[in-house]
């Protein structure tokens, strides 16, 4: 569990943050949460489904079929996979909402990256020397805040698809050492109700901007059996066998740790 902390003058004057420089963090995700936005990136590497919330559906990435395990994330902290969700690339940073509704800037003050007592250049300062955030936390902020708002969007849009019938369970199975087991709670977009949806229902979706979503997400589900294959790179790894395909290669890596939104 993250220990979010706001980042404050009082208390992070003195302090440094380090940039994370591997995955390790997100190792146990099954899933990582997606924004409309990037989908048109997410959907070359990534299985895409839905998930049911408190206030409806959203979008994750599906990083394995067995809980407390992310296949994308290297037994080395590398990422396996081309696209990284943006809800790890703001790491060790978050946004919250206080108690008046307002997002505050936070940092996992658990993440080890955190410097209280930092040597003169290490790390990155959280303040400039006016007592302003520092560019990169500018940045950090700029970026989450984004991803905020197209999450609003995100939201929108999967409730147009529930309305219309489209998000139904996504039939999959897993195997484990006790044999296969139906995957619980993921969806994905039903193509033969897609396709008897009558021409006015088709074209408020249109209109509302969802088709992108639609199809990305159909798109993304051949990615699903390439789960199959990162698991057996994980069992290599294990087994301290060499692989029969370089990590970095399994989908053209991009191990940028860039905060641009459009890494």
């Amino acid at each position: 569990m993250a220990n979010l902390q706001p980042i404050t003058l009082s208390r992070h004057r003195d302090q440094r943050w380090a940039r994370y420089t591997d995955y390790r963090f997100a190792a146990a995700d099954t899933l990582a949460p997606l924004v409309v936005q990037e989908l048109p990136k997410a959907l070359m590497s990534l299985p895409i489904g839905f998930i049911e919330q408190q206030d409806g559906y959203g979008l994750v990435a599906v990083q394995s079929l067995q809980p407390g395990q992310n296949l994308f994330v290297g037994a080395d902290g590398r990422w396996l996979g081309g696209y990284v969700p943006a809800v790890y690339r703001g790491y060790p940073f978050a946004l919250a909402k206080t108690e008046e509704g307002q997002q505050v800037l936070c940092i996992d003050e658990d993440s080890g990256l955190v410097l209280e007592q930092p040597l003169p250049e290490e790390g990155e300062p959280f303040f400039d020397v006016y007592d302003q955030p520092a560019e990169p936390v500018r940045k950090v902020l700029d970026f989450l805040q984004q991803v905020a708002a197209n999450r609003a969007q995100t939201a929108t849009l999967c409730a147009r698809l529930a309305e219309q019938g489209l998000i139904q369970p996504w039939p999959l199975k897993a195997k484990g050492a006790d044999g296969e087991r139906p995957v619980q709670g993921l969806y994905r977009i039903d193509e033969a109700t897609l396709n008897a949806l009558p021409a006015d229902q088709f074209e408020t979706l249109r209109q509302a901007g969802a088709l992108p979503l639609i199809y990305c997400q159909l798109l993304s589900m051949q990615h699903i059996g390439r789960l199959g294959t990162l698991a057996q790179h994980h069992a290599q790894a294990k087994a301290k066998t060499k692989p029969a395909f370089a990590s970095n290669d399994l989908f053209g890596a991009e191990d940028s740790l860039s905060f641009d939104w459009d890494t």
